[in-house]
């Protein structure tokens, strides 16, 4: 049910009113578990991996305004023609490993956005180029239910996106950017140990979306890939593109050294690639968006560092600032360089001297916090609340998917009761 607007939230915007007082399960979990079971055609399918990751999915949608929608959209395409400037480009290539350096064309398969929303708007909190839980999301968003005329309104839209189809024209997209009008016949959705990764259903997902276009797609293990003669194979067959899951996201360890050699001799279309990771997700680079005096001497436009206005301030820790920075600790975020998937983040207010002392060696970023959105939600009949943040999934620059993730404690984790990946009704 939705309770009345007028007993909590006046003078809010209807989403924040609707995140707050609408307790709606609007997850048809039947549905869900058959659209899995047969995407995957796996009859088994949604029984064998729900039954291990029980957070992953929420049982509610997350509202979100249209004007904080076209906000994080706006920030997107910002951050985009960023990096388009060559001074920008000079700048975060001058930190990044050599293997960054060269641009082969790609543009980054389904980049992910992060925002945090409060009474302010949408704040970017980082940029991903190994986003996942895309295909999981667009399945999930067609597997509501309406409760109420509200919601009724509101899913039409999602129903009918075309999410497919946009994400098999980027395939052969990033192909086309590198390798022209020849033609594409295998992708390899490639990760450490796929069958172990918390996400691994969703390899499957994506694999059978790209049969089912007639593209010919396996998934495997980035240790297994063999390199020779100027061939990437993969169980013997040769792959032209390879859909990277790594978060290594320089290709240095060992075994990767195949898919490394062959990415450098541009023997294989890599996606999304060092070189995209570089212009685009490496933590530093929020140092430089956040600066509007950097910005503005890059050449970007008024109009466009505008947009940019609202990223929390993010400084690179050094020695000389580590002291500053500990004491004014509790109004900042701590996030590790190399680190991936909020592992090594710390909430200021949440660090120890021991973790400190880690921290004020380097190799890692301060951001202003930024307070996550709340939805309400309700467990066993009480009302609970939950954070939220909103992930955009992108191409080149234009948005293929919004998706929400619900979750308690410093950063998202989907071990929450309540908690996982939610869709985004606009309202």
């Amino acid at each position: 049910m939705i309770m009345p607007s007028n007993l909590t939230g006046v003078g809010q915007p209807r989403s924040a009113r609707l995140n707050q007082n609408c307790f709606c399960i609007t997850l048809d979990q039947a549905k869900l578990r058959a659209a899995l079971d047969h995407e995957a055609g796996d009859v088994d399918f949604s029984r064998d991996f729900l039954k291990s990751r029980p957070h992953l999915f929420s049982n509610v949608p997350v509202f979100l305004s249209h004007s904080a929608l076209e906000g994080m959209r706006e920030i997107v395409v910002a951050i985009e023609a960023t990096t388009k400037l060559s001074g920008y480009r000079d700048a975060v290539l001058a930190w990044a490993p050599e293997i960054a350096q060269r641009d082969f064309g790609p543009a980054g398969a389904l980049m992910g956005y992060d925002f945090h929303l409060d009474d302010h708007g949408p704040k970017l909190i980082e940029v991903n180029t190994n986003a996942g839980g895309a295909f999981l999301n667009a399945l999930l968003a067609k597997a509501q239910k309406a409760c109420c005329a509200e919601v009724e309104q509101r899913l039409i839209g999602i129903r009918e996106n075309d999410f497919e189809i946009s994400v098999v024209a980027m395939f052969r997209e990033e192909w086309r950017r590198q390798r022209g009008a020849n033609p594409m016949r295998r992708i390899a959705i490639v990760d450490d140990r796929p069958e172990e990764q918390y996400l691994y259903p969703e390899f499957v997902l994506a694999t059978q979306l790209l049969l089912k276009h007639g593209i010919d797609a396996v998934t495997g293990d980035a240790s297994e890939l063999q390199y020779n003669c100027g061939k990437l194979r993969l169980d013997g067959h040769e792959i032209d593109l390879v859909y990277n899951r790594l978060v290594d996201f320089a290709l240095d360890r060992s075994e990767h050294a195949m898919l490394r050699a062959a990415y450098q001799d541009g023997a294989v279309v890599v996606t999304p690639n060092p070189h995209n990771h570089a212009l685009l997700a490496n933590k530093r680079n929020l140092t430089l968006l956040s600066d509007q005096k950097a910005l503005e001497a890059f050449g970007l436009s008024p109009e466009m560092r505008l947009r940019l206005a609202s990223v929390p301030r993010t400084v690179l820790v050094t020695p000389d600032n580590a002291d500053a920075l500990w004491k004014n600790r509790n109004d900042l975020f701590f996030k590790p360089l190399s680190g991936h998937g909020s592992k090594a983040v710390y909430r200021g207010d949440k660090v120890t001297k021991g973790v400190w002392a880690d921290i004020a060696k380097g190799g890692y970023v301060a951001q202003d916090f930024a307070s996550p959105g709340q939805r309400m939600i309700e467990i066993d009949g009480a009302p609970a609340t939950r954070k939220m943040d909103v992930r955009l999934y992108t191409y080149d620059g234009r948005m293929l998917l919004a998706a929400a993730r619900l979750y308690q404690g410093q950063t998202t984790n989907f071990r929450t009761p309540g908690g996982g990946f939610a869709p985004v009704l606009v309202v």
